[in-house]
């Protein structure tokens, strides 16, 4: 059998960057003692506060941040997404959103900015302006064969909004698609889970989907529900509405045989489109 044990975190992030880290820890230490290999933090896993404190601190953060998944990956020999941090741009007014992926050795596998941003004005009266603080990243998330595990592609929250991301990843060969997240308690009580399933069931992939879950700085409210879904759409593990992580297997034996029986990918007519 080629499977492995997958985890994705669930948080609730806050200004105090090394309050974030040590909770962090805690899942992953939790995780890897039940026997996840793979393990995916949130968006904002090392912080979620005001904009000008951001900017004020991401240059040491963004070490920080890096040197923290490393030592992580090292300590308890797993691989492990850091689903987003904060990395200066350089013009002192914005930062990239950074997810990191590293190996059981230590060795930074990959990175990807978030291209997506989060600009929008919801019917509950909250705005969002992510652009106002976060620049946009200028290139497609890779994917990477991960020794022992599955070839993985890395995302970051909103662009699980955009399909022909993923199949970006899946014509790369993706088996496993990282999608952390912050999303919304509005929009995630009713868009969250859908998408996940719809990415997993369109791509014939696992979905490993960390999440940030509660209330942030007294007023910033993420959905939570991290979440294993298969490539048939069906959620395996969900970490409900408070900090954890939810576990369940990567069977690739059984992804090959979905997409044996689905075998979808093979009958898209791309010279149509």
């Amino acid at each position: 059998m080629r499977d492995f044990l997958a985890a994705a975190v669930q948080l609730t992030s806050s200004s105090d960057p090394e309050r974030n880290f040590a909770a962090a820890e805690e899942q992953i230490d939790l995780a890897a003692r039940r026997g996840a290999e793979l393990i995916g933090l949130p968006e904002n896993f090392a912080f979620i506060g005001d904009d000008a404190r951001r900017l004020e601190i991401a240059p040491a953060l963004a070490e920080q941040a890096s040197r923290f998944l490393v030592t992580m990956a090292r300590r308890y020999q797993v691989v492990i997404l850091g689903g987003g941090f904060p990395v200066p741009v350089g013009d002192d007014a914005h930062t990239f959103q950074r997810a990191q992926l590293v190996g059981r050795d230590g060795q930074i596998l990959s990175s990807y900015d978030k291209i997506h941003l989060f600009d929008v004005d919801l019917p509950d009266g909250s705005s969002y302006r992510e652009s106002a603080g976060f620049s946009s990243g200028a290139e497609l998330p890779p994917v990477v064969d991960v020794p022992g595990l599955c070839r993985v592609g890395v995302s970051i929250c909103y662009d699980v909004r955009f399909p022909e991301l993923y199949r970006h990843l899946i014509g790369a060969g993706a088996e496993l698609l990282m999608i952390p997240a912050a999303f919304t308690a509005f929009t995630g009580k009713d868009h969250w889970q859908v998408l996940l399933q719809a990415r997993a069931i369109e791509n014939t992939a696992y979905v490993l989907a960390p999440a940030q879950t509660g209330t942030h700085a007294g007023r910033r409210q993420s959905h939570g529900h991290a979440m294993v879904i298969d490539p048939w759409g069906t959620v395996l593990a969900d970490a409900g509405v408070s900090a954890g992580a939810a576990i369940a297997p990567v069977d690739l034996d059984h992804l090959q045989r979905i997409r044996t029986q689905m075998p979808c990918l093979q009958h898209r007519r791309t010279a149509l489109f």
